[in-house]
């Protein structure tokens, strides 16, 4: 067994597109950086729809992410350091068949993001982390008995969460029996070098506009999965606060939704046009003027302490992150560069700060990216439980 060997198991070839591209390299860059040998494995042995950005819609043949991850990776010097295995069609794409099950049986640890993927085999001495990326919807589907996630969460040594709160004795949150462990998403700050702002930009985000069928039920309540139920609330702030927001998400899909966001002064664009290319994915960010965004009601209301990658990305480009109070300024410094809110007034007062003195918001979010969020600190911490 290769103590150097780190296996990124991940969702990436079946759902092409940038927000996961850059989330999954920056694990794989920063464990480089530690001196290990990463590399990323996917299949489709248990859940076999793939999507197609190009198509716009559901498919079997992984084809276009193949396409999408040989092009990525290999501009990292990851060319040989990534597998998918078709299991429809008994097909291997980056790693051959054999040089698969040589790193499946070769390394000494594997990191499992979400477990969209179960392990095919367990290799005595080989250690698993499980990162839970969904936090609270994770916790609440074990507590309520959940066998297939149960099944999956025992098959992991060490159990981490996006969630930093969870497991303290003011969180709600169950655990399920399970020690939850906070971390968040490590980012190679150098990849997101800040561009000079434009006078014309807007405040962005990019994401899924009514995310239906994962709402649940906990304590007799029920928490929303969907964040168009919070955008709502918040649809007054450009004509609030003078300033530019446009949001990269399927809006559109709802005639209504999209008139009224409209009428208020939102922009709206196609998410698959700015995600469908990671390089234009993070040109989208760093040319924005920063992020304001809104989280799942389950994050708000149970306070589970989760930080988007993707607002990691905009602080680590020095773009400032306005973005809903889920409890994560118990572990993250804000008021400058990073502002949460829970209500309008607050959203409102935290772009009036920024605008008085958006070079020190700018530079204070860059900061925050360096200090709570590089890659090398954040790794250093999971690898050493």
């Amino acid at each position: 067994m290769s103590a150097d060997k780190v296996i990124v198991s991940g969702y990436l070839v079946r759902c092409p597109l940038g927000g996961y591209a850059w989330q999954i390299l920056h694990y794989l860059l920063g464990l480089r950086e530690l001196g290990f040998d990463p590399y990323f494995y996917e299949d489709n042995r248990h859940f076999w729809d793939c999507y197609d950005p190009s198509r716009g819609g559901i498919t079997d043949d992984p084809g276009s992410g193949v396409a999408f991850v040989t092009r990525f990776f290999g501009g990292y010097g990851l060319e040989r350091n990534w597998g998918f295995f078709d299991a429809a069609r008994d097909r291997s794409y980056g790693l051959s068949s054999a040089e698969r099950t040589a790193l499946i049986n070769d390394a000494r640890l594997v990191i499992n993001l979400a477990g969209v993927n179960r392990w095919p085999t367990r290799v005595p001495g080989q250690r698993h982390i499980f990162i839970d990326l969904d936090p609270g919807y994770t916790q609440i589907k074990a507590a309520s008995g959940d066998r297939a996630l149960l099944e999956l969460l025992a098959e992991a040594d060490v159990h981490f969460t996006l969630g930093e709160n969870i497991g303290r004795p003011d969180c709600r949150v169950p655990t399920a029996g399970i020690e939850w462990r906070p971390t968040r998403q490590p980012v190679v700050v150098d990849l997101w070098s800040p561009q000079p702002a434009s006078a014309t930009a807007a405040y962005t985000t990019i994401g899924k506009w009514d995310d239906q069928g994962r709402d649940v039920r906990f304590e007799g309540e029920t928490y929303a999965w969907r964040k168009r139920v919070e955008w709502m609330k918040f649809i007054e702030l450009p004509q609030r606060t003078g300033e530019r927001f446009e949001v990269a998400m399927h809006v559109q899909a709802n005639r209504d939704d999209f008139d009224r966001m409209q009428r208020h002064g939102w922009r709206m664009c196609d998410p698959i046009a700015v995600s469908a290319d990671a390089d234009v994915y993070r040109q989208f960010i760093q040319q924005s003027k920063g992020e304001f965004t809104v989280a799942k009601d389950l994050n708000v209301r149970l306070a589970t302490g989760w930080f988007s990658d993707r607002g990691a990305c905009y602080l680590a480009a020095g773009r400032p992150v306005v973005t809903q109070d889920t409890g994560f300024d118990r572990v993250l410094p804000t008021g400058k560069g990073l502002f949460s809110y829970r209500t309008v007034d607050e959203a409102a007062a935290a772009f009036e700060s920024i605008r008085v003195d958006y070079a020190g918001a700018a530079r204070a979010a860059r900061e925050i990216a360096l200090t709570y969020f590089r890659a090398d600190v954040v790794l250093r911490e999971l690898l050493n439980v």
